[in-house]
């Protein structure tokens, strides 16, 4: 299997998709979608950047970056549909959201997730993520964590 992965606008219809899935798996997980503002601006270069992953010609998972502005950026929208999970789409778009926003000048990635989400928690403590205090618009949920990674050299 072959994971390529593209630039997108956060508003293409590939990654439309893959958001409507995952807004799907939190209702699922929590209840409801996931309100936090984004705008698509906020998610274009050089400030940003979203990314598509695409296995066989088919959307298969995403992922973006926004610069907050104090030498982080937070990861937004991390998802895998269902038949592209356990083989390596998630890490790969992690790695190149690493890869593009240290290119950019950040320094640290920060993002969250939730306790209902053990799959990408795991992930994240794989790939050298460390628990960091809670931020922006779920800083203090009880159902949240956050975590950062240093990504500068």
């Amino acid at each position: 299997m072959t994971v390529e992965i593209a630039a997108a606008r956060l508003d293409d219809p590939a990654a439309l998709e893959l958001i409507e899935l995952v807004q799907g798996e939190y209702v699922v997980r929590y209840g409801g979608r996931d309100e936090a503002p984004i705008d698509v601006d906020e998610f274009l270069p050089p400030k940003g950047l979203f990314l598509v992953a695409w296995v066989d010609g088919v959307p298969a998972g995403c992922g973006g970056w926004r610069d907050l502005g104090d030498g982080r950026a937070e990861i937004k929208r991390m998802f895998t549909a269902t038949a592209h999970r356990n083989r390596g789409v998630a890490r790969a778009v992690l790695a190149a959201l690493e890869r593009t926003a240290a290119e950019a000048g950040i320094e640290e990635i920060v993002l969250e997730t939730g306790t209902v989400q053990p799959e990408a928690i795991a992930l994240y403590e794989s790939s050298g993520y460390r628990r960091v205090e809670g931020f922006g618009y779920y800083a203090g949920r009880p159902l949240s964590r956050a975590f950062g990674k240093r990504v500068a050299p």
